[in-house]
């Protein structure tokens, strides 16, 4: 079974930027597509980020130009590096592991294995 380890969320000033990391153990990372989704309050859960197994990546329009996903194989582990942050984009942020393309299944569903979360705060 895959275990998905998210790291790297905290609070932040709007403008400012993070860099979330999910780290994968009991299989090697290059098996799945990996993707991001988060969750806010009130809106549907949704994809943020998705990046297939051959490397095409996918964004959420909202997102685009701001956030960049990227995988690491050697190290197990897929980053999520999110600049000029915006409140809206305060959620719950979730990785998982899965099919990737590029039209994601509604809310968090569709994929194989799920991380458990980690909280992204963004400040006026």
């Amino acid at each position: 079974e895959v275990k998905l380890e998210e790291s790297g969320g905290g609070s932040v000033q709007a403008g400012g930027s993070l860099r979330l990391s999910c780290t994968a153990s009991g299989s090697t990372l290059d098996n799945f597509g990996m993707a991001w989704y988060r969750q806010a309050i009130g809106p549907e859960c949704e994809r943020v980020s998705g990046i297939s197994i051959d490397g095409t990546k996918y964004y959420t329009d909202s997102v685009k130009g701001r956030f960049t996903i990227s995988r690491d194989n050697a190290k197990n582990t897929v980053y999520l590096q999110m600049n000029s942050l915006k409140p809206e984009d305060t959620a719950v942020y979730y990785c998982a592991a899965g099919t990737v393309g590029p039209t994601p299944v509604r809310g968090c569903r569709g994929m194989d294995y799920w991380g458990s979360g980690v909280q992204v705060t963004i400040s006026e």
